[in-house]
């Protein structure tokens, strides 16, 4: 956004917060010597500075390590302080309530209403804001190092009236790669050759292949054209692939990237399901594999999904997987209309690509958007399994949500 109000307004928001808490940092360094309170000065306004300098040429700076690697720090940064600074109004409102009883009333016998000398800070408040502040700042530029650590998860899913042939079958399924954001193709060649690894009999890919554009993929072909599988490499769209958040300069040119999008999974050797279905046999048996376009019941993700196209010509009684991006989707739709499908496979959240989990305890900010964001989900007879994706997006980091590639064996 070049809007130089809203800039202003910004800018004028964030020097402000930044020497707000800058007061109270100074408070706690009181008793600390003069060469460590230069020091962190130095270092707070520095952070300060390239903050702000980040979000002045933000618009204007189109190179990929200052969108992802100084963006990223900045906007760090920027939770970061008001974080504390939310503690620190905390602690002054606490302060001013003291403060104003003090007047309003002749009791002074306790110290915290004495207002001759003012109402002191709470050391504890005070250090529980920079603890907690601090602890996310560094929690960020830790994730940055996760970025490609893959790993697999296995999940065993039952379906009703599996064929027996396909007990044991195995797929893996990835998401969101989000090629435009990646820039180590050796980091990137392990996670291919993790999903190599799993000798899985099918790979099924639901989205966001790019950020934006079909020209994303080109310096990754030769390394994602290497997942195959004996039945096949299957994919779908996701929102980002649509182009939609790019100011073309034509309808005809967002037309055509799309088109160049769609070569780009013919050339990878992955058969893209738009709105269709195809059957996965194995000696004489099968189940129906549908793939939908994109559709998300949030307001701001339009719906290319056409289910009841996409499910013409399926029995409903036979087994059937549904591709599709946007978890959303699944209550909106999927278990309202089609209690027929068993198992819906999506991704899109990238679980935030920050929370915490472990095997008792599963949380991300995500969740206050989408409730279904990450593992496995049921609904009576109905599954939805979603991934955590392969890729990321902004933020080039990983923290608690690692980059996954899912195993899952049928049975």
């Amino acid at each position: 956004m070049r809007n130089p109000v809203f800039i202003s307004i910004l800018l004028f928001i964030l020097i402000a917060i930044n020497f707000y808490t800058f007061q109270v940092i100074k408070h706690l360094l009181q008793g600390s010597g003069q060469g460590l309170r230069t020091g962190i000065s130095i270092a707070y306004w520095v952070l300060c500075l390239v903050c702000l300098g980040s979000f002045i040429l933000f618009p204007y700076n189109s190179n990929p390590y200052f969108r992802q690697y100084v963006f990223s720090i900045s906007m760090g940064w920027m939770f970061t302080q008001l974080i504390m600074a939310l503690i620190f109004l905390i602690d002054d409102i606490r302060r001013g309530t003291f403060w104003t009883l003090g007047k309003i009333t002749s009791y002074t016998g306790a110290q915290f209403i004495n207002t001759e000398n003012g109402i002191p800070r709470s050391t504890f408040l005070s250090w529980l804001g920079v603890g907690m502040a601090s602890s996310l700042f560094f929690s960020l530029i830790y994730g940055f190092g996760n970025k490609y650590n893959y790993r697999v998860i296995k999940k065993n899913i039952a379906l009703n009236g599996l064929p027996s042939a396909f007990k044991g079958f195995k797929i893996i399924h990835i998401s969101d790669i989000h090629s435009g954001s990646l820039q180590d193709k050796a980091a990137v060649q392990k996670g291919i050759d993790l999903i190599n690894k799993q000798n899985a009999d099918l790979v099924l890919f639901t989205g966001d292949l790019v950020n934006d554009k079909a020209t994303e993929m080109q310096h990754w072909m030769d390394v994602f054209n290497q997942i195959k599988a004996p039945h096949g490499v299957y994919s779908t769209l996701g929102n980002h692939d649509y182009g939609d958040y790019v100011a073309w300069e034509s309808k005809q040119a967002k037309q055509q990237n799309l088109q160049d999008l769609k070569q780009v999974h013919a050339n990878l050797g992955w058969r893209l399901l738009m709105n269709e279905n195809v059957k996965i046999e194995k000696e004489g048996a099968y189940f129906y594999l549908v793939g939908i376009e994109n559709w998300g019941a949030k307001a701001r993700f339009p719906k290319y999904g056409k289910l009841d196209i996409a499910m013409q010509g399926v029995h409903d009684k036979d087994p059937i997987i549904l591709m599709s991006h946007d978890p959303s989707h699944w209550e909106a739709q999927v278990i309202k209309e089609y209690p027929q499908i068993q198992l819906m496979l999506a991704g899109h959240t990238h679980g935030m690509q920050f929370g915490l989990e472990n095997p008792y305890f599963k949380w991300s900010p995500v969740q206050w958007v989408y409730k279904q964001w990450a593992g496995i989900y049921k609904t009576g007879a109905q599954q939805l399994y979603v991934n955590r994706g392969f890729g990321f997006l902004g933020y080039p980091g990983r923290v608690g949500i690692l980059p996954e590639i899912t195993l899952i064996e049928l049975s």
